[in-house]
């Protein structure tokens, strides 16, 4: 009897882990590329999206809402990605938020300088919707 208990407490755990419903802030001027992404994490993995249409409304959302990981686009206008993400992190209440940037800007020289500003990792536009919650997941290594 209790060698069932044991197993039912750790399978319990298990589900309770596994429906971990995630919280994702979009940051993209384009409203395309939100509503494609926000529809293929919804749809797909099941995740709760926000979306932010400019740096300003995406860095008041992260602090406000506390997503687990921010999508945030490096080619923006007004205030860029990378300002937009030296922001996020000198902000006590944003900065443990993991960052992946979204970009079509994918060199090199570019990608090395962001990763040594904490980044944890770059996916390319465009995506695949399909596979665009596995990336992310494989980039903050979640379990799915």
């Amino acid at each position: 009897m209790s060698n069932f208990r044991y197993a039912r407490q750790s399978v319990v755990r298990w589900e309770k882990r596994s429906n971990v419903r995630r919280r994702v802030l979009i940051i993209d001027d384009e409203a395309d590329i939100r509503e494609v992404a926000a529809l293929s994490l919804e749809t797909i993995a099941g995740w709760e999206v926000i979306q932010a249409a400019s740096a300003v409304e995406g860095v008041r959302k992260a602090a406000e809402q506390q997503p687990d990981a921010i999508l945030l686009d490096l080619m923006m206008p007004d205030v860029d990605g990378r300002t937009t993400l030296i922001r996020l992190q000198h902000d006590p209440l944003t900065s443990k938020i993991p960052v992946l940037l979204l970009t079509a800007k994918v060199q090199s020289y570019d990608l090395e300088s962001l990763k040594d500003l904490g980044l944890a990792g770059v996916l390319p536009k465009p995506f695949d919707p399909t596979t665009l919650s596995d990336q992310i997941s494989a980039a903050l290594r979640w379990q799915k």
